[in-house]
């Protein structure tokens, strides 16, 4: 069973970015086809213009698709990402997911396994309280939040956040540091995973309802 996963990000700099595309290969690796899709860009071109690092990634950032409602339709499950904003999500992000009110009231979004990741400058930067304020948002939705939890080694090797991964440190050429990248593949993988066996025990339990 191939099921579909949609990675909707926000990244300024580029640092969620990289997340995404790990977070992307760890949900292929286990046989999900995916779809990698930014949100659109709301900052001003001359405030871009002052971060040499943002105006680099907002120059490359045209070969990613840009996220629409028909992705989250689309999809079987979902990993949003987004820098923290003084402890919360980007408004790029926030803006995208004001949108969905339509999906909502029909039920579009419930039932869906949803994880999320972030990144901030520093270790105390807000990391943890991001990914709670977009988990009150999958609540609202119905959706089933799958975090990483502390289920493979790879969390720990990463700073240890068990709600999502979660990128530290001042924004670089470079991007993340290899443990946080592998922790966001193991996020994509354990998303596909859990994906997959939930799909396949609401077929199995449909077809011993209709025999």
């Amino acid at each position: 069973m191939t099921v579909k996963i949609a990675v909707i990000y926000y990244s300024a700099t580029g640092t969620v970015h990289a997340l995404a595309l790990a977070l992307a290969e760890g949900a292929v690796s286990a046989g999900a086809e995916v779809r990698l899709r930014r949100v659109a860009e709301l900052a001003p071109d001359s405030a871009i213009a002052q971060n040499p690092l943002w105006q680099r990634h907002a120059d490359a950032a045209g070969s990613i698709a840009q996220a629409t409602l028909d992705d989250l339709v689309w999809a079987d499950a979902y990993a949003f990402g987004t820098p923290t904003r003084f402890g919360a999500p980007s408004a790029q992000l926030k803006q995208f997911i004001d949108q969905t009110g339509g999906l909502w009231r029909e039920g579009r979004l419930a039932d869906k396994p949803v994880t999320a990741f972030t990144s901030a400058t520093n270790r105390h930067g807000g990391s943890e309280a991001t990914l709670l304020a977009l988990g009150n948002v999958f609540y609202h939705w119905g959706a089933l939040i799958v975090p990483p939890g502390f289920t493979d080694p790879a969390v720990a090797a990463a700073g240890g956040n068990p709600y999502g991964t979660s990128a530290t440190g001042a924004p670089t050429t470079d991007g993340p540091a290899a443990p946080t990248l592998e922790a966001a593949r193991y996020q994509g993988l354990r998303l596909a995973q859990i994906t997959t066996r939930l799909l396949q025990g609401t077929h199995t339990l449909q077809a011993a309802t209709t025999t």
